[in-house]
């Protein structure tokens, strides 16, 4: 079992940076594979980013490509997500997932946090 615990969200304005950090409890956070995930209002969840277990690979949807960096930090049992250039467009729900696999493997993520919202102001 891995519980997941986000903070970092808030209200910001476009351009602005924001970093995300989701800290896991439970064994073996360094096998898991981790992502980012976030919901807007009235639309369905989407991907955002995902890294391996050695944090040595990284995956990001397109929209957020080259704004947004994921890393992990597996001493600490961290994740973040460095958010650049804000857009009103991120603004949502913003989810941490985990799962005992490879983080390119198609296995659902079996884990999930709570959430912290996002706002970006035009």
């Amino acid at each position: 079992q891995v519980q997941l615990v986000e903070s970092g969200g808030g209200l910001v304005r476009a351009g602005d940076s924001l970093k995300l950090s989701c800290v896991a409890s439970g064994r073996a956070f360094s096998q898991y594979a981790m992502a980012w995930f976030r919901q807007a209002p009235g639309k369905e969840r989407e991907f955002v980013a995902a890294v391996s277990w050695s944090g040595g690979n990284t995956y990001y949807a397109d929209s957020v490509k080259g704004r947004f960096f994921i890393s992990r930090d597996n001493a600490q049992n961290t994740v973040y997500l460095q958010m650049y250039r804000l857009k009103p467009d991120d603004t949502g729900v913003y989810y941490c997932a985990a799962k005992y696999a490879d983080y390119s493997s198609p296995k659902p993520y079996d884990y999930w946090g709570q959430g912290t919202q996002v706002t970006v102001s035009s």
